[in-house]
């Protein structure tokens, strides 16, 4: 387990951040970085537990309320945006990780996250995303300006680690499982009350990774960390499909769960399904057993047995 270190996390309110920097504060210095636009909650959340924190925007490149001497950098902000944003998505998810990684250059390593976004789509759904996989030019229709962000934050976080001598890994995150507000949790609570949910194709695999395996691979990763870079998918080693939770949703809520295909994008994935074999190099294997916290899962939200 990390302790004793001070360690900045952005995107410190996020699914992911919070409970990141919850977990992390009670052996560390741990600072968050975040928006904070409303009053209380997650900053509330954090403070309390013994984080500091900074409201700001990573694109506005001031940090002068910022110390320096971090010696890990988690960067897990990210601003969802249309094509009608981009120039402001080019700066706060581009541009800003830039600055905040050049104010932090002397800490001990950096996680950057990306995401399987920035894989061009296959068109086979079984297709497991390797790292030397062409990227650049997919699509995601929630969020148009994520594959131009992906693809130029990571250029960033590649240049940061040689120009700095920096050790930096960049995370290529799965869908991620685990807490409440999570993807497939997002389909229990449909399923639970009786709304149709989207998928791309059938069949639409995942690799999803979760919380607690996450918080058990954030230190060998950073210790994984180099200069140049080392890029990883950082995924879970089950594979399910959207249509396979769903349907688990559904036989325990004792309702029919009603997933509507929607045609992708151009150049969009089918599937998300990761290839494991670099990560389990750095980590191990996972712990969680997916269907064993999708059923806990189920029962925090329903209110129901697992």
């Amino acid at each position: 387990m990390i302790n004793d270190e001070k360690i900045l996390i952005t995107g410190a309110s996020g699914i992911i951040g919070l409970p990141l920097a919850l977990h992390l504060a009670q052996e560390n210095e741990v600072w968050g970085l975040a928006r904070f636009a409303s009053p209380g909650g997650a900053r509330a959340e954090l403070e309390q537990a013994g984080v500091t924190t900074r409201a700001m925007d990573l694109g506005d490149g001031d940090f002068s309320d910022l110390p320096d001497d971090f010696t890990y950098v988690l960067h897990l902000s990210w601003m969802r945006a249309d094509l009608s944003q981009l120039e402001q998505a080019l700066r706060t998810n581009v541009e800003g990780p830039g600055l905040l990684l050049h104010h932090c250059r002397t800490a001990k390593a950096a996680l950057v996250m990306s995401g399987m976004g920035i894989y061009t789509g296959n068109t086979d759904p079984w297709h497991a995303y390797t790292e030397t996989d062409p990227i650049g030019r997919g699509a995601t229709a929630y969020a148009p300006t994520s594959p131009a962000s992906k693809l130029g934050v990571e250029a960033v976080a590649r240049y940061c680690a040689r120009a700095y001598e920096l050790p930096v890994v960049i995370a290529r995150l799965n869908t991620f499982m685990g807490t409440t507000d999570s993807f497939p949790a997002m389909h229990i609570s449909a399923v639970h009350e009786g709304r149709p949910m989207v998928a791309p194709h059938d069949p639409n695999p995942h690799s999803p990774t979760h919380l607690h395996d996450m918080l058990e691979q954030l230190e060998p990763l950073l210790d994984a960390a180099a200069a140049p870079a080392l890029v990883v998918n950082w995924c879970g080693d089950e594979v399910v499909t959207a249509q396979e939770w769903v349907a688990e949703a559904g036989r325990l809520s004792g309702k029919e769960g009603q997933l509507v295909l929607r045609a992708p994008d151009p150049g969009s994935p089918t599937g998300t399904l990761a290839d494991a074999t670099k990560r389990r190099s750095i980590t191990g294997p996972c712990t969680s057993d997916f269907w064993a916290t999708f059923a806990d899962l189920h029962a925090t939200i329903t209110g129901g047995p697992s």
